[in-house]
């Protein structure tokens, strides 16, 4: 049988802070969250390797992200208590978990009924009040949107979602290469910041008509 709680600290250790994971919060939020919870049972003993946690057949597009890459996003996010936040993709609720310990609220943005349903009942059993599973963005706005997955193109709808001087974290493909983006919205327009190389399986759910690309 597994021992969960030393794989989370195995997690911690030699996964996340070997990549630069420094914030004190992430790092014990993270340790408290049972991922193994969010994975198909049959692969909850490997929960926490450094690996894409496919939610479906391999390729679908759903996963849960590999610790330190997931732990590296979300510290460009400088997420506070006070903060709202917009988790697009959030599959099985994992990332949603994590983020209702750092925020003063999070809605998850899953659209898949079945992985939405799967995401609430596991929310539930946390007993995270600040968190829910929607099925679309809709009108509210928030501080910061983090993309569960690399895009070609940013969507309008995701920067339509930020409050002004709100941030948008996501991997954008430049190049051949994922690359970590840190856009902040301002009066002015959208204002971006390239942070480090990563990877993540395509966010396969975001084709709107109208894209936004920098």
């Amino acid at each position: 049988m597994t021992d969960f709680t030393r794989a989370r600290a195995h997690m911690i250790n030699s996964q996340l802070q070997t990549s630069g994971v420094t914030d004190k919060r992430i790092l014990a939020r993270m340790g408290a969250v049972q991922r193994e919870m969010f994975v198909p049972e049959s692969r909850r003993a490997t929960a926490y390797i450094d690996s894409v946690q496919w939610l479906e057949k391999v390729g679908s597009g759903r996963f849960i992200a590999p610790p330190a890459t997931f732990a590296k996003l979300l510290q460009l996010a400088e997420i506070t208590v006070d903060d709202t936040v917009l988790d697009v993709g959030a599959g099985t609720g994992y990332s949603t978990a994590v983020i209702a310990g750092l925020a003063a609220g999070v809605a998850g943005f899953e659209p898949d009924a079945e992985l939405a349903a799967t995401a609430r009942q596991n929310l539930e059993r946390l007993g995270l009040s600040n968190a829910k599973i929607v099925p679309e963005i809709g009108k509210n706005l928030y501080d910061v949107v983090f993309v569960e997955g690399a895009l070609h193109t940013v969507p309008d709808q995701y920067f339509a979602a930020l409050k002004d001087g709100g941030r948008l974290i996501a991997l954008v493909w430049t190049g051949g290469v994922s690359v970590a983006k840190v856009f902040v919205k301002t009066g002015k327009g959208i204002a971006a910041r390239s942070e480090f190389n990563a990877w993540l399986p395509p966010m396969l759910d975001a084709r709107p008509v109208e894209e936004f690309v920098f």
